[in-house]
């Protein structure tokens, strides 16, 4: 059998520590799996993973081979990109990000990725909990954060500001806001990751922050700006997704310059050693997009 492949499958359930997950990542048959694992065990006479009903570990040889294993795919990988032109990516990548990231910005950018290079497929998984990459079988996540999982590899492609926003039907009913501690008196729309709603604001030098009362709450962004359009009341939003609905009026800023600390978005992989020419295009596109982002 062809011991590239082997090589790549034992790797992938080195890190999967499943075969079935395995399977369904490289779209083979389990069976075919187990081929290539006995394949790599026969090419290298040893055995290199513990096989149980409940788990697939690594033996003390699957240890000392897997970084020069992996060394010797990425060589493998780097020849083969070297005679591919940009015009001739291929492959599906599977991406985690946000609802809301994936509505307002990457839908956009991903399909003009594709007409681009027509034989690249896309899958977006969209969800705002943290992903294992590895478990979960993604290529790329995009996230919003002010610290990122330090066990992932990646990079900042732009800052995220966040700005308090009410539609104008909601605001016809209060006196104007001018204070941060007058938000404790309004309807707000919380995130519910957190058992308290507290918002830190600042203006310039400036701190405040403020204990609000929350009535609804979601744990998705896209939900509580249209609660907020509907007239629910004062919401958090990224500028990314709340600015074209300020521009159309739907939406009014509310305290004005005060905004919330901001955080980065991260582009963020499992392992710099087997990204493909596929995924790296893509990530210097979002590096691209996101230099001088429209919003």
């Amino acid at each position: 059998m062809d011991k590239l492949t082997a090589a790549q499958v034992f790797v992938d359930v080195a890190y999967s520590g499943s075969f079935t997950a395995t399977a369904d990542r490289l779209e083979m048959s389990r069976p075919m799996v187990t081929r290539h694992i006995e394949s790599a065990e026969a090419w290298l006479n040893t055995r290199l993973l513990h096989r149980t009903t409940r788990k697939v570990t690594l033996t003390t040889a699957g240890e000392a081979c897997l970084p020069e294993i992996e060394q010797w795919l990425a060589q493998a990988n780097r020849l083969v990109e070297q005679t591919k032109s940009q015009q001739q990516l291929s492959g599906k990548i599977r991406v985690a990000t946000s609802m809301s990231l994936g509505f307002a910005q990457l839908a956009p950018i991903f399909t003009r990725f594709m007409k681009r290079h027509p034989n690249v497929q896309i899958d977006i998984d969209l969800e705002d909990s943290t992903t294992d990459l590895i478990e979960q079988r993604v290529d790329l996540a995009i996230r919003i954060a002010a610290n990122p999982d330090p066990s992932l590899i990646g990079k900042p492609i732009a800052e995220c500001e966040s700005i308090l926003v009410a539609s104008a039907s909601y605001l016809a009913d209060y006196p104007p806001i001018t204070t941060p501690q007058q938000l404790s008196a309004h309807q707000c729309l919380g995130y519910k990751n957190f058992d308290r709603y507290i918002w830190h604001l600042h203006n310039g030098d400036e701190f405040q922050s403020v204990d609000v009362k929350c009535n609804l709450s979601a744990n998705e962004a896209t939900t509580l700006l249209h609660a907020a359009i509907a007239g629910g009341g004062i919401s958090v939003q990224p500028t990314y997704l709340a600015n074209q609905y300020i521009l159309d009026g739907r939406l009014q800023r509310v305290l004005a310059p005060w905004t919330l600390n901001p955080m980065k978005i991260y582009v963020l992989y499992p392992s710099r050693q087997h990204l493909s020419a596929t995924v790296r295009a893509l990530i210097d596109t979002l590096s691209e997009e996101f230099k001088n982002p429209a919003w």
